[in-house]
């Protein structure tokens, strides 16, 4: 009616993810001396979140999240991304990422690059990731063993090595956007990647150098011709483009985008970030965002990759 008073409009912010259930959820219940309800955990995680395996082996649901952890860790890996604070509070069963409060992405290869301004040690640094999470996946198994014997979860939590780098090698194919050809020949490629990205420092950066080089021999005259072009020479260079070249593309016609004729690819710097949120606060003008999000979304439709 006329008289009655506007309603007040008011904003919710929520964040979406399959799953809450985070790796210190049964650490608690082992603390607080309740097995029944770390076999709770268990069988409401395995049966929503990982129902291939059979109900009662607890040393398979182990064995299902070491596999969805390493995968993440792999992607974080190959995205350049550093969580920032991997405690068994921000990892959770799904293998999602979860909980990246002092987050950031690589400016260019730096293997102590850390996200956190308190992680004065390097603890979470970005290529200490892989130790952080398998050291959660540890406790973890230590909350599980209230319930299931000791070996057959730390057969489980070996498995993670060897998941954690077949993943990684996938990772890096799928960024470079080309094709298995085994074993040998993909680590070749991740080895060659890393080792420009290491050489070329500052001035390559992480993430051009997968824009540059997406689709393999392809993109030879665009890579060559670009920005970029006069980094791409020496023996390091010279390995990585052998690796690249043995690969054949995958969906090439990805190149078609219009993405990809544009100079410079879409990053996630910082500086950039804090630039967004800067025009938000001072004049709430959320057209940064807005176009930021756009951007994504369709870099996202380009490269066809996975959610991590």
């Amino acid at each position: 009616r006329g008289d009655e008073p506007s309603p007040t409009r008011s904003a919710v912010l929520v964040r979406l993810s399959h799953s809450h259930v985070r790796f210190g959820t049964f650490q608690r219940a082992a603390y607080v001396g309740r097995p029944d309800m770390v076999e709770a955990l268990v069988e409401h995680a395995r049966s929503l979140y990982h129902p291939d395996v059979a109900a009662g082996d607890t040393a398979g649901f182990l064995r299902a999240v070491v596999e969805a952890s390493a995968r993440l860790t792999a992607r974080w890996i190959a995205a350049g991304f550093v969580h920032g604070v991997l405690n068994t509070d921000n990892l959770n069963v799904t293998g999602e990422s979860f909980d990246y409060g002092p987050w950031r992405f690589l400016p260019h290869y730096e293997p102590g690059f850390t996200a956190a301004y308190f992680d004065q040690t390097g603890l979470y640094a970005f290529a200490r990731q892989p130790e952080a999470v398998f050291w959660a996946l540890t406790q973890l198994g230590g909350a599980l063993k209230t319930v299931a014997d000791a070996e057959p979860l730390t057969e489980a939590l070996n498995g993670f090595g060897p998941a954690y780098i077949r993943e990684l090698r996938a990772a890096f194919l799928a960024r470079l956007g080309v094709s298995s050809l085994g074993e040998a020949a993909d680590q070749r490629l991740l080895d060659a990647t890393l080792a420009l990205l290491r050489e070329g420092g500052e001035a390559l950066r992480w993430e051009p150098l997968f824009f540059d080089w997406f689709g393999g021999f392809a993109s030879s005259a665009r890579a060559l011709q670009g920005p970029r072009g006069r980094l791409y020479q020496g023996e390091a260079f010279d390995a990585f483009r052998f690796a690249l070249f043995e690969h054949a593309p995958d969906r090439p016609e990805r190149l078609e985008a219009p993405m990809f004729a544009a100079v410079e690819p879409e990053e996630m710097l910082i500086d950039e970030v804090e630039a967004i949120w800067a025009a938000i606060e001072a004049d709430d003008d959320w057209s940064p965002l807005h176009g930021k999000l756009a951007r994504l979304e369709t870099a996202r439709q380009v490269w066809s990759l996975n959610a991590a």
